[in-house]
């Protein structure tokens, strides 16, 4: 059983102990221990505790293998792939452009998800049907009821089309 101690008495003082798991050692480091400092053997010392900053970072490049991308380049070559799945590369920017004010999303009323919803079942049309009667995206129409059409850059000309079709408004204008 482990034994607690703030290093004033009780433990003997002859420091051959840890003083969490009590395995005999003369290798024993101070370490602070939920705010106690404790003489404690390499198992039971917390990872990094009399490290100083510059030491942990340099523990940490050391055991990245120096072939592996670094957490930054991973995440910035995952965002690359992201913003051009199904193209393979950026040659379709060059080709077609860049047109961010062709299908702009208007502002949107308060609450437009909840509207764009009740709209829908109040016509008894499900998802499946309103999208391939408008011939948009299911998942569009999804970003749409669950309030999240910016963050899905659903077009602008979606939003319309699904206020024209269930007469409901949901553009602020």
């Amino acid at each position: 059983m482990a034994k607690y101690s703030t290093g004033g008495g009780g433990g003997g003082g002859d420091g051959d102990a840890c003083e969490l798991c009590g395995r005999e050692t003369g290798n024993l480091r101070p370490a602070n221990v939920a705010g106690a400092e404790l003489l404690v053997c390499r198992d039971c010392e917390p990872h990094g505790s009399n490290q100083t900053q510059s030491e942990k970072k340099r523990d940490r490049e050391s055991t990245r293998d120096d072939d592996e991308p670094s957490r930054k380049k991973r995440a910035a070559q995952q965002a690359a792939k992201m913003y051009d799945a199904g193209k393979g590369d950026s040659s379709h920017w060059e080709k077609e452009g860049t047109d961010y004010e062709s299908d702009r999303l208007p502002y949107l009323v308060s609450e437009y998800g909840e509207r764009a919803e009740r709209a829908r079942q109040d016509a008894g049309l499900r998802i499946e049907e309103l999208a391939a009667e408008l011939d948009v995206d299911e998942d569009d129409l999804l970003a749409i009821e669950q309030g999240r059409a910016a963050r899905a850059n659903v077009g602008g000309s979606v939003v319309r089309a699904v206020e024209e079709r269930l007469d409901v408004e949901l553009v602020d204008e």
